[in-house]
């Protein structure tokens, strides 16, 4: 169920931002496994399966966000 007015915005913001920090991290930490290639190449689909769906995940909220705030 999506809420409308300010408080779900404001709790979308805090969802995006707290998730925009995960997603910078994982993207550093892929970088950082793809840099030690061939060391650890086993978990390399795997962590880049995981980074694809937070940031799916986190474009999901945005556009909820820009929906919500286009309705207000």
């Amino acid at each position: 169920m999506v809420q409308t007015g300010e408080t779900s915005i404001d709790e979308l913001k805090v969802q995006i931002k707290r998730l925009n920090s995960k997603a910078g991290q994982m993207k550093m930490d892929l970088h950082d496994l793809a840099e030690g290639l061939p060391t650890n190449y086993q978990n390399l689909m795997e962590f880049a399966a995981q980074t694809h769906e937070i940031y799916r995940h986190l474009d999901e909220l945005k556009q909820q966000l820009k929906k919500l705030e286009q309705e207000k």
